[in-house]
């Protein structure tokens, strides 16, 4: 039968979900067949948390599938005749989505309906039905620490009187008093127990939340980047414009929404105002009631300000109606919440002894490794050493925005170039988190004149001389590889508004190559749909000599190995082994002679053909006895041409998730990206830029 996991709560608004979300990704780092199922969702709107795990985990299974019956199904319950067939159901449509993937994780009914002892029962017996093993949430909010001891020992009486398991107890939203109480006497539960600390974000309503309750409609946001922007705002404070403007300055919070008559012009206009002034904490948004729209002529005035203007909405309740509605928003985590998703993670990460709980789980770890299981191990490989990247686009929103990701999740500490005043700006516009990241202006840094000094010394016989190089150090790229030279920073990132050249040209003149290297070349991670390969070289190097096709094969094989794929490298050609012959086979059979020289402990083949090094039947007849062929997870084309085609290739006609290029051969890493980088290409270039510094020093 197939695995499941099941979550359950001991009440509403425990964050359930969150931990759902913790364990998910445990899972999908672990397997790549995963499912997720509720037993109940609420009849007649769709259910927020599976669009959220369907959409997020991109999994394989429909809407329909992912639940068991809904709330219009389970009135009935209360009477013993009624429950069979409901739990029947649920367990058939269980078995339905279990036949197609590996595990299953399971989360419990939401606690809006029945009452509180009615769905603990229900959720006892769905998993005791399932065979699944329990991970129960609680939430210590409001609560005192014997009150959460008896909660929790309830539920431990209740699982073990149905001889279920109990994977652990996890409470959250424990404050420093209750999270101490509950970690020095933890009660008897025969299971672990994690506590995790109240998280004022967490806990608080989005925009899109607030519009979602009061039927509001945006009144001057410009597209959808800017909606999407605003409607992923936190609100931390609600205040009812009652008052006059000073008075109403005065009770100001950060990422407050103000809601008032929208006849209110001074409001209006006070508001729009605040968005402009470093003296007032930023507004979440204007929230205008009564149907009333402000004045033309007032909108006119707030639209022709220079900054982006405070969002507004409108609804058409009077303030009091509309105030109580905002006032009801429960928290709650969607598909588009991301600052809250990787908020929640990060927490998840730091109070779960996730690697107790996957051995708890006792999932077993699969050979296949999807695009979400590589991208996963990638965060995880860069958190367990943490690392300093620098970034020296700072002017470039996309990278501001993976910046706040990586800060975020703890993937790396960073180091942001740029005017520091206009990146602080930028990030505040774009409702972005850099507090953690050090901003430094090349310009006017202290680092500026030392950094000329050595770069003078270091290309004098280039003909540098010091003024020369204090000019120069002023470029982003220059200063961000002198950073990385110095050992102030690990690595760096660097492409999205520059040329590969402007990368690559400084760290050729600096940071030179590593020992017993003499080419940089660069490799793609190819993330297909049940493996990862490492194709190279498909950026750099145009048309390598043997020397240089031997470089590239052993850099390769180190990257994959720091990356956590065995390498078994494959030398691409036309022919294989000693079917072929010519100069182009020749060069090819030479650098595999040679890398076997160099790196003896490599495994390695060639020349051999692309199907002949990854299909194992195919290998087995073109060059039986191999140890690479057939299972080659490294790929060294022979020249650019082919390299570059092929993964095009791949990535566009396979759907492969195609991840660099990653330049290796540096004494230390800098990486490049392209210039239509995605902002979760610049957060896995900055993980794997971590990862390659680990061990560096």
């Amino acid at each position: 039968m197939t695995a499941a996991v099941y979550i359950t709560a001991l009440e509403a608004d425990s964050g359930k979900s969150l931990v759902a979300l913790g364990v998910m990704e445990l899972l999908t780092r672990e397997r790549d067949r995963v499912g997720y199922f509720r037993p109940v969702v609420r009849a007649g709107t769709p259910d927020s948390t599976i669009e959220l795990f369907l959409s997020r985990y991109r999994l394989s299974q429909t809407y329909e599938q992912s639940y068991g019956v809904t709330t219009d199904q389970t009135r009935a319950l209360g009477e013993p005749q009624q429950a069979k067939p409901i739990l029947d159901t649920i367990l058939h449509r269980f078995e339905a989505l279990s036949r197609t993937v590996d595990v299953v994780l399971v989360e419990g009914t939401d606690y809006t309906g029945a009452s509180a002892a009615f769905e603990l029962d229900l959720n006892m017996d769905v998993a005791a039905n399932l065979g699944a093993p329990m991970l129960v949430v609680d939430s210590a909010h409001d609560h005192r620490a014997d009150q959460v001891f008896g909660a929790l020992a309830m539920a431990h009486s209740a699982i073990s009187a149905r001889r279920g398991s109990a994977l652990g107890y996890i409470v959250n939203r424990a404050d420093s008093a209750t999270l101490a109480a509950l970690q020095d006497a933890p009660p008897e539960l025969g299971a672990p127990l994690w506590v995790l600390p109240e998280d004022p974000l967490l806990a608080r309503p989005t925009m899109r939340a607030v519009l979602a309750a009061t039927g509001a409609r945006l009144l001057n946001v410009r597209d959808e980047n800017e909606e999407r922007e605003v409607l992923g705002r936190e609100v931390a404070a609600v205040r009812v414009a009652a008052m006059n403007v000073p008075r109403f300055l005065d009770h100001l919070e950060p990422d407050t929404l103000v809601i008032a008559p929208g006849d209110r012009a001074d409001i209006v206009v006070a508001t729009a105002a605040v968005r402009h002034s470093d003296s007032y904490p930023r507004i979440a948004g204007l929230l205008l009631t009564a149907g009333l729209e402000p004045d033309p002529s007032v909108m006119k005035l707030i639209e022709g300000m220079e900054r982006s203007a405070v969002p507004m909405m409108l609804s058409d309740d009077d303030t009091y109606s509309t105030a109580t509605r905002v006032s009801a928003i429960k928290p709650q985590i969607t598909s588009t919440d991301v600052r809250k998703i990787e908020r929640g993670l990060r927490l998840f990460d730091e109070h779960v002894d996730t690697a107790q709980l996957r051995d708890r789980i006792n999932v077993v770890e699969s050979d296949t490794i999807t695009p979400l299981m590589f991208e996963h191990r990638l965060i995880e490989r860069a958190r367990k050493d943490l690392q300093h990247v620098v970034l020296p686009e700072g002017m470039d929103d996309r990278v501001l925005q993976a910046a706040d990701h990586v800060l975020r999740r703890g993937i790396a500490a960073l180091t942001i170039l740029g005017n520091v005043e206009s990146v602080r700006e930028r990030a505040r516009v774009l409702g972005l988190d850099l507090s953690d990241a050090t901003l430094i202006d090349p310009r006017v840094s202290e680092l500026r004149e030392s950094f000329a000094v050595e770069l003078a010394d270091l290309r004098s016989h280039k003909g540098l001389t010091r003024e020369g190089a204090f000019d120069l150090v002023s470029d982003m790229s220059y200063f961000g590889t002198m950073l990385v030279h110095r050992g102030l920073v690990g690595g760096m990132v660097s492409g999205a508004a520059h040329t590969t050249a402007h990368t690559i040209r400084p760290a050729l003149q600096i940071i030179k190559t590593a020992p017993g290297i003499t080419t940089v070349s660069s490799c793609f991670f190819m993330a297909l749909a049940d493996r990862v390969l490492v194709f190279a070289d498909a950026a750099v190097v145009t048309n390598p000599s043997v020397e240089q096709l031997a470089d590239i094969a052993i850099s390769s094989a180190h990257t994959a190995s720091q990356l956590g794929i065995d390498p078994r490298v494959a030398m691409l050609s036309y022919s294989t082994g000693d079917s072929g012959s010519g100069a182009d086979v020749d060069k090819v059979r030479q650098a595999t002679e040679l890398v076997q020289v160099r790196a003896p402990e490599l495994l390695v083949d060639g020349p051999i053909q692309y199907d002949a090094a990854v299909e194992p039947s195919v290998g087995a007849s073109k060059l039986p006895g191999s140890q690479v062929a057939g299972r080659a997870t490294v790929l060294i084309f022979p020249d650019l041409n082919t390299g570059n085609n092929t993964y095009k290739a791949v990535q566009r006609s396979a759907g492969a998730l195609a991840i660099g290029p990653v330049l290796q051969g540096l004494a230390k890493p800098v990486n490049d990206l392209s210039r239509g980088a995605t902002v979760a290409d610049i957060v896995n270039t900055i993980a794997i830029t971590a990862i390659q510094a680990q061990g560096r020093g």
